[in-house]
């Protein structure tokens, strides 16, 4: 969250008393209970805006476990979100929190839930033991400190510390408070502040490639583990594709800190849905780590935003990475506790990619292409959102079908604030030969807001058409920014893309990569990192045989590898490269 919109979140503090159907929870999934995979971004009704133009947004992600459920606080989200599995959500309304403040942040102390956001000094502190009935109290109603992006992190001796910081300008900070004023305890410490020359992955722009400007370094989060303090930040600004968290560690709250070998330990920089920065890290009821960020699109605003999950974890030297790989396709919720990325797969290859479509209309500046490219932010429009527009996609050869997506795009509407009658109506359909068609999913008397529909089928079905027709939109044109298509087309994974080059350049946060196609590949996964058994880094390529990486550390070398996948498999490269 960029210093540009501080004044906005203190006007905005009030705006919450507009919000109707306090203490009401609303189901937000039409997702059924055996379902075993989710695909980011995370199906939720993301709130539209209260200012225009019409779009929505959810950001600056906190989550935390309380009595096994799951609670998800984000910006501007009219609400806060509930969960027993990551699967199904409920909205929680209330007027009791600053909703329209930004950023929020939520700890789990003493059997209960606290609660802050950004604003300017006093700033109020609230408590809740029933979070599901959206009913809270004031614990501190003048904390001294202004501010933007708070975490509230609790040691386990009890000590009670509070991170906070935004800026281009000024670092990150941190205090001490006391348990039970939740006041300052003494004066906040000065941690650590950017540094744009020899760190990549805080410049500027969707690939790091802007030195002229300072970054925002924002989103404090502390996690401590094996006696170890992680204290994760993200840069270098929430319109970008690049926005990602970095790692700081140390071995007190207050540090000093030093920077993690790993960096940065969240970024997805490409893909359907980019970015993964601002986040928080939490453990579910089995154990296992997860990180979530968001993810941008900003295309209509710069806070238009998505969330995203991804797991992460931490090696046998404690190191930290979240696994960001194939981070927009299809993965497994565990139910126990796992020990890598590869327990998540299920092995569906994304079947859609720049795939023939067909559709009963288009907008000139929306092409039918559109709902095909891999691209959050371009989007296929129809004329209307009148009943009975449709899109038609040609997979070119019988395939195995295990889910699908479906990503609206806010196109033409006229939506703002959480109001009734938001919810998508349509019939989905397969076929094999295009003149046939089946139901896949029948959703025409749906009443549930699913913005990223995602459909894991109970049964897979074998099919080369999908046809997707609308049936009701809450407003403006029917509109998808993908269509996309997961399962198996049935062949081999593609052949090892062989001749790996990686040349660091006069900038040494910067490397060029380049390889023989492999003929039968759709993409490319490069995996790279700062020693040769810990590729933990990630960088999608669909399509090409060259990529510059611009956000490496420039006092470190890296190892490369690049995997090939296709709508079979993937292969894993067989050379590692080094680069001094």
């Amino acid at each position: 969250m960029n210093r540009t919109i501080k004044l906005t979140a203190l006007l905005l503090i009030g705006a919450t008393a507009a919000l109707t159907g306090c203490f009401q929870n609303q189901s937000l999934s039409s997702n059924t209970s055996d379902q075993t995979t989710v695909c980011n971004p995370v199906n939720l009704s993301y709130r539209f805006c209260l200012d225009t133009p019409s779009r929505r947004e959810a950001a600056d992600p906190t989550m935390v476990v309380y009595k096994d459920e799951y609670y998800l606080f984000a910006s501007k989200s009219g609400g806060y979100f509930h969960s027993k599995d990551m699967i199904t959500w409920d909205l929680i309304k209330t007027n009791d929190l600053p909703l329209e403040d930004y950023a929020p942040t939520a700890l789990v102390m003493d059997d209960a839930i606290y609660f802050m956001a950004s604003a300017g000094a006093p700033v109020k502190i609230y408590k809740s033991t029933d979070p599901k009935s959206g009913k809270w109290e004031v614990v501190n109603a003048s904390f001294p400190i202004g501010m933007i992006d708070p975490d509230l992190f609790l040691d386990d001796d009890n000590r009670l510390y509070f991170y906070y910081g935004c800026s281009n300008i000024n670092p990150i900070y941190a205090v001490e408070l006391d348990r039970k004023t939740f006041n300052p305890i003494g004066k906040p410490v000065e941690l650590f502040n950017s540094d744009k020359i020899n760190h990549g992955w805080e410049r500027k722009a969707d690939y790091n490639d802007d030195l002229k400007e300072s970054p925002w370094i924002e989103g404090s989060w502390m996690t401590k583990r094996n006696g170890k303090y992680y204290l994760q930040y993200s840069a270098p600004g929430t319109e970008f594709k690049s926005y990602s968290d970095g790692l700081y560690e140390s071995d007190k709250p207050l540090g000093p800190f030093t920077l993690a070998k790993h960096n940065p330990i969240s970024y997805k920089p490409e893909g359907f849905a980019a970015s993964a920065g601002h986040g928080s890290t939490f453990q579910d009821k089995y154990g296992n780590y997860w990180h979530i960020a968001t993810m941008t699109i900003s295309q209509k605003h710069m806070f238009e935003r998505r969330l995203g999950i991804f797991p992460t974890f931490f090696d046998a030297d404690g190191e930290m990475y979240v696994y960001t790989g194939f981070g927009d396709f299809p993965y497994k919720l565990p139910t126990k506790k796992i020990n890598g990325p590869e327990e998540l797969f299920p092995g569906w290859m994304l079947l859609s990619y720049n795939k023939p479509v067909e559709v009963s209309s288009e907008l000139p500046n929306h092409p039918k292409s559109y709902a095909a490219d891999e691209e959050i932010r371009t989007y296929w429009s129809a004329q209307t959102g009148n009943k009975g527009e449709w899109i038609s996609m040609d997979l070119e050869k019988v395939s195995t079908v295990n889910a699908v997506q479906i990503n609206y795009a806010e196109n033409d509407m006229n939506l703002f604030g959480r109001v009734d009658g938001i919810y998508y109506q349509y019939l989905l359909e397969y076929s094999t030969d295009n003149k046939t068609w089946k139901t896949l999913v029948d959703k025409t008397k749906n009443t549930v807001d699913a913005s990223h529909d995602y459909i894991e089928l109970k049964t897979p079905v074998e099919a080369r058409y999908i046809r997707l027709t609308n049936h009701r939109m809450p407003s403006g044109t029917f509109a998808l920014a993908g269509l996309r298509v997961f399962g198996n087309a049935g062949g081999k994974a593609p052949s090892v893309a062989d001749n790996l080059n990686a040349e660091r350049q006069t900038d040494h946060t910067s490397v060029k990569l380049s390889w023989t196609k492999s003929p039968d590949a759709i993409g490319y996964n490069i995996r790279y990192g700062a020693s040769k058994d810990k590729l933990y880094h990630t960088y999608q390529v669909l399509g090409g045989e060259s990529i510059s990486i611009n956000s490496l550390n420039s006092k470190q070398k890296y190892y490369f590898t690049v995997d090939a996948f296709n709508e079979s498999g993937v292969t894993k490269g067989e050379k590692v490269v080094e680069v001094e």
